[in-house]
């Protein structure tokens, strides 16, 4: 009776035979599916996937002599190949992006700070610098003042900045979740037409 409700409840599973050779499926399991192998780049025996070694040949992989390998898609998205309108042209099988990167000062867009410094021309009042504006040093090294009627401009000067961003790298990588995908071994054998 259990068996009978189980078979009624869930459908049967697709099969490899409703796929094609070769073809990738994305699964949010943990494992690949029978006759499905994980898209992890492994080696594969020529002489047991003649098939499926006929559609890759070593694009991603292997030795074409005895191995071939399957793409390998860990940690990695996959685009489409070729070159859109006014995009990048790429082969099939390339491999390319990184997961983080450091900036050059020559691939930041240039740009500059102004600053103007303010100061009183009369003898300091105090030592204390916060909210107090810089002043001729007195006795005693009071150097400011919280005067503000008579402040003037300082000497013409340039201002220096050295911080530019410590060389550290930053996330290359768009909001991703991860699942498995997996290569279908054994099914239909695709035709071009």
């Amino acid at each position: 009776m259990l068996a009978l409700v189980a078979a009624s409840a869930f459908p049967a599973p697709a099969q490899a035979q409703n796929s094609f050779v070769g073809q990738i499926s994305l699964y949010a399991n943990s494992f690949c599916p029978r006759e499905t192998a994980e898209a992890n780049g492994q080696l594969l025996a020529i002489s047991t996937n003649d098939a499926l070694f006929s559609l890759y040949g070593t694009t991603y992989g292997g030795d074409g002599i005895t191995t071939f390998a399957l793409p390998d898609l860990r940690g990695r998205r996959a685009i489409g190949d070729g070159q859109g309108l006014g995009l990048s042209a790429y082969s099939l099988g390339q491999r390319a992006g990184t997961e983080t990167v450091t900036l050059t000062l020559a691939q930041m867009p240039a740009h500059n700070h102004v600053g103007a410094m303010r100061a009183f021309p009369v003898d300091g009042s105090t030592t204390q610098p916060v909210r107090n504006f810089i002043a001729r040093a007195s006795a005693g090294a009071n150097s400011y003042s919280s005067d503000t009627t008579s402040l003037v401009d300082m000497n013409a000067g340039s201002v220096s900045l050295m911080n530019t961003g410590d060389g550290q790298p930053h996330e290359n990588r768009s909001p991703y979740l991860a699942m498995r995908w997996c290569v279908t071994l054994f099914g239909i054998y695709p035709s071009r037409d």
